[in-house]
């Protein structure tokens, strides 16, 4: 039976419930015609496609700036999507606009972030990097044992320059660091020219490998 509600003053009315019943079955579904379940598949297919496209670039990497992490005429996947969610992290390897002619792409490794200050400076006759005064382990660099790697353009202090990175700007270089040309000679890089984040090299087929990000101080700054 239902149970009643009786208000507290004269002025309410009273309510009287209705005997639950049972909820009558759902109507089953209609089943999906096979040229309606093609669309949807199709539709599904240009979305994933259209996603990828936006994130997701190739790129042929031309020169040997980045041996021996990247060879000439290897084929690399970018993420264009990640630094507009956050910064990039030291060591990770970029492409971007050529800041003195953007319709070139470069890539490069950040070596710098806002509030670094980036130095070169010759150790036992050997230029080496640093960062806010720690010196760089960089086992990823291409550079003859006795040859002195190149320092920043016109710097002329024998005890060595630095660079301190500005908001919005990055310190890029080549690991091929006596035959790059990097934030030593044309400056720092605008991060609104940022393309995106280089993630794997996939061609050819034995390079196959993701591009980690190394960045790390000697055993002396550890």
């Amino acid at each position: 039976m239902g149970g009643v509600i009786r208000g507290l003053d004269e002025n309410r009315q009273v309510v009287e419930s209705e005997p639950l019943q049972a909820a009558p079955p759902p109507p089953p579904k209609p089943r999906k015609s096979l040229t309606q379940e093609l669309l949807e598949t199709l539709l599904l297919t240009l979305i994933l496609f259209g996603v990828a496209k936006f994130s997701l670039q190739n790129f042929k990497v031309q020169g040997t700036s980045m041996v021996p992490t990247l060879q000439d005429g290897e084929f690399i996947l970018v993420d264009k999507i990640s630094y507009r969610f956050h910064l990039p992290s030291h060591g990770d390897i970029v492409v971007f606009k050529f800041p003195e002619d953007t319709t070139r792409d470069f890539i490069k490794r950040v070596i710098g972030v806002p509030g670094d200050t980036v130095a070169i400076k010759p150790v036992n006759g050997i230029n080496h990097v640093f960062v806010d005064g720690k010196e760089l382990y960089e086992p990823y660099i291409s550079a003859e044992p006795d040859s002195p790697s190149m320092t920043f353009e016109n710097c002329v202090n024998p005890k060595g320059c630095s660079y301190h990175v500005k908001p919005n700007e990055l310190f890029v270089m080549g690991d091929n660091r006596n035959f790059s040309y990097d934030s030593r000679a044309w400056g720092p890089m605008p991060m609104k020219d940022m393309i995106g984040h280089a993630l794997i090299s996939y061609w050819p087929l034995p390079r196959l490998a993701f591009l980690p990000s190394q960045y790390s101080y000697a055993t002396t700054h550890k």
